[in-house]
């Protein structure tokens, strides 16, 4: 990637998401998705979007039909790291502890979140 993933604006991260929720689309679908998720886009806009997406090394877009296919390129879990690494280091000098405590403590977890960070501790209490 020319850049790193947590350096993506919120809406170019809201159409990467639409990319990864719905598979390849054309400009017009992502559009047409972004409208039904409530955010007014012009297509120029989408457009721009996907561009500079495809400049960072975010998307590829497929150039073989009338109209352009956008692809994510970049996956969902990389960004994800990316960014939480950006954010340990920004506010905790790099260390988790603290944003998992105040995840768990502030947050809601689903019973099924919650039985698999049990799973994870248990994993981390036999290393």
């Amino acid at each position: 990637m020319s850049k790193k993933e947590h350096e993506l604006g919120e809406a170019e991260l809201g159409v990467l998401r639409v990319l990864w929720d719905q598979g390849p689309l054309t400009v017009r679908e992502v559009m047409e998705v972004l409208h039904e998720r409530g955010r007014k886009v012009a297509y120029t806009t989408v457009l721009t979007f996907l561009t500079r997406l495809e400049q960072k090394g975010f998307v590829k877009a497929d150039k073989g039909d009338q109209a352009y296919v956008y692809r994510a390129k970049a996956s969902r879990a990389s960004v994800t790291k990316s960014r939480v690494r950006a954010l340990l280091d920004e506010l905790y000098d790099g260390a988790a502890g603290p944003v998992v405590l105040h995840l768990v403590e502030n947050e809601r977890l689903t019973p099924g979140e919650i039985d698999q960070l049990r799973r994870l501790m248990e994993e981390l209490d036999k290393k």
